[in-house]
């Protein structure tokens, strides 16, 4: 029995690549439709602000 060769590095590229447009149109579709969603990140910079300035209007007023 002959083992398979393995693959030329421009069919992984292409496979990688691949995948990467697929996530990609999947994640567009999923905004179409209404299901995004705001990063958690984002969210925790906009309450550090919020606390931040809250904070500095108490200090310094």
């Amino acid at each position: 029995m002959i083992p398979p060769e393995p693959p030329s590095p421009g069919a992984q590229r292409q496979g990688w690549l691949e995948r990467r447009r697929d996530k990609i149109r999947a994640e567009i579709e999923r905004n179409r439709r209404g299901e995004y969603t705001v990063p958690t990140w984002v969210l925790a910079v906009a309450l550090a602000l919020i606390v931040g300035a809250w904070a500095a209007l108490i200090i310094f007023a």
